[in-house]
């Protein structure tokens, strides 16, 4: 890990606030270890559109995974917390799920 890297817990946490600030709902769904582990974040509306982001390798912003069924996302969560105990999981609530909330969402670093 970089020495500049946020720890995880902390960035987790700014993110939410980011979000409610701008007027979303941001929720913690999984608390992971505080200094490490992956952050995804699942986006949902009220049109049932999902998807998740996860950060990208490197470091390099964020990817983004369009979820098409409900069982899509949970076979999808699973697998990830299977693979990452320390993962943290957020969820955000959007106008628009297919929105580029991304764009606007800082990077960890590194």
């Amino acid at each position: 890990m970089s020495e500049n890297r946020l720890k995880a817990g902390f960035w987790a946490k700014g993110l939410m606030r980011m979000v409610q600030s701008q007027g979303h709902d941001a929720m913690l769904l999984k608390r992971g270890d505080e200094d490490a582990g992956a952050v995804l974040i699942i986006l949902t509306d009220r049109n049932r559109h999902c998807a998740v982001l996860r950060e990208a390798a490197l470091g390099k912003g964020w990817e983004r995974i369009a979820m098409e069924s409900d069982e899509a996302l949970e076979t999808y969560l699973e697998r990830q917390k299977r693979y990452d105990p320390d993962l943290w999981i957020l969820e955000f609530t959007l106008d628009d799920a297919r929105a580029s909330i991304e764009t606007q969402l800082p990077n960890r670093g590194g």
